[in-house]
């Protein structure tokens, strides 16, 4: 997966946006204004995903390419490295997971809103 890839990955899941609160370098995708994944557009050597804690965990042990979150709270973020080391279709469904983990966050009238666009 390279930038773009990932970019319009995350871009084509409903109420997401893209942005750069951090500085020009670090991309920041948000829904409904909550941050699920981001990371550095020019280098792209990772990712950071938000993720359960007994998941991330358990990932950790098992990819050695995914590590605690780099600037982030260790116990619900995961760095993933993009080193070619893992399967798209496995990245891609932690995106998902990411993502579906903060909507489930959010407050029923956000919810609401976020099934109208």
């Amino acid at each position: 997966m390279n930038v773009e890839q990932f970019r319009s990955y995350c871009l084509a899941k409903r109420g997401v946006t893209e942005e750069f609160p951090f500085g020009e370098e670090t991309l920041v995708y948000k829904v409904m204004g909550k941050m699920f994944a981001l990371a550095d557009v020019t280098l792209f050597e990772s990712i950071n995903l938000k993720c359960d804690p007994e998941l991330a965990a358990e990932l950790r042990e098992q990819y050695p390419a995914v590590q605690p979150g780099y600037h982030m709270n260790k116990k619900h973020w995961n760095t993933v490295l993009m080193d070619g080391s893992l399967p798209d279709k496995l990245v891609k469904t932690w995106i998902d997971n990411s993502y579906n983990l903060v909507v489930a966050s959010l407050p029923a009238k956000v919810k609401a809103e976020l099934k109208t666009l």
